[in-house]
């Protein structure tokens, strides 16, 4: 049985906008009749836990939307529902990595929101929710160590950021968009991040299909098996999907498949706990989104037998 994180809460109202903020409710509904899968609300981070990642002064701009440009910094419209809807969507993804450490492989229906820095947002991302996860952990006792592996097709600049000041996160970003100060990138080579001692980048060139796609990853997972680290945190993006407006790419739904079944297969056979969570996705068809998102899924149920 996979225990799979969801709350009604995670969506906050942010009216028209190129995020489909209602694709969480939609996966949550393609799982419901799955027998192996129990849906679980989590209960939501605590602002002791943002404070090990980000500063006072942007955590009280999301909760009281001053200065409006801090609390707006990732482009969403700031309402007063913005700061408990993060804070659930934090506590999906920390519940999800706690869930994994007991059982081996959990998810969560929440992004990864791997944009988000220290002191403002970025790209739809308000709060870290991977290293805000990681580090709840860490200062817990329940890990030593531990790593992300980001597939959106954005590199997650954010969370390289973060982990780049903290010895007990390795960040690994495969990625088909580079992004900088607060913009994409469709073209990876002109713009590529430096990578330092645990956060490493891997870039997707325009076209890239399954072959080259797998070539690149069976060349990058190495670097989070020699680390052995205590759990594996898995973005599964939806926007490498080559309908995605913002995707170069050339994959379709069976290689994005075949993607996540490539991770579940690496995870599976170092013996690594993992919990994943979604991200990306911008087809005007939002379907399209939930399924790919799904597809995650059915990629869990054939590589662990479940």
């Amino acid at each position: 049985m996979l225990t799979t994180f969801y709350h009604p809460g995670y969506a906050a109202p942010i009216g028209q906008h190129v995020m489909p903020i209602r694709k969480f409710a939609l996966v949550a509904d393609g799982l419901r009749d799955a027998r192996d899968v129990c849906l679980a609300e989590p209960a939501p981070v605590t602002e002791a836990d943002l404070r090990r990642v980000h500063t006072a002064e942007y955590i009280s701009a999301i909760q009281s939307g001053e200065p409006r440009a801090l609390a707006e910094a990732q482009k969403f419209p700031w309402s007063p529902e913005l700061y408990p809807s993060v804070c659930l969507t934090g506590g999906g993804c920390l519940a999800a990595a706690r869930q994994a450490l007991r059982d081996g492989v959990s998810a969560a229906v929440v992004s990864g929101f791997h944009h988000a820095c220290a002191d403002h947002g970025e790209g739809f991302c308000t709060f870290n929710g991977l290293i805000v996860a990681l580090d709840a952990l860490h200062a817990a006792g329940e890990i030593r160590t531990a790593a992300v592996l980001d597939m959106d097709l954005h590199y997650g600049n954010g969370t390289a950021q973060l982990a780049a000041a903290r010895p007990h996160v390795f960040a690994l970003s495969l990625y088909g968009n580079d992004y900088w100060a607060n913009e994409y990138f469709r073209d990876v080579t002109t713009r590529h991040h430096e990578d330092g001692e645990n956060h490493r980048s891997f870039a997707l060139p325009a076209g890239c299909d399954r072959s080259t796609l797998l070539q690149i990853m069976d060349a990058a997972l190495p670097l989070i098996a020699e680390r052995r680290p205590d759990l594996l945190l898995y973005q599964a993006g939806a926007d490498p999907f080559h309908e995605d407006p913002y995707s170069p790419l050339a994959l379709d739904y069976d290689d994005l498949f075949a993607r996540d079944r490539r991770v579940f297969e690496f995870a599976k056979a170092h013996v690594i706990p993992v919990a994943w969570v979604l991200a990306g996705g911008y087809t005007s068809d939002v379907s399209k989104v939930v399924r790919v998102h799904l597809n995650t899924f059915r990629a869990w149920r054939e590589v662990y037998g479940a």
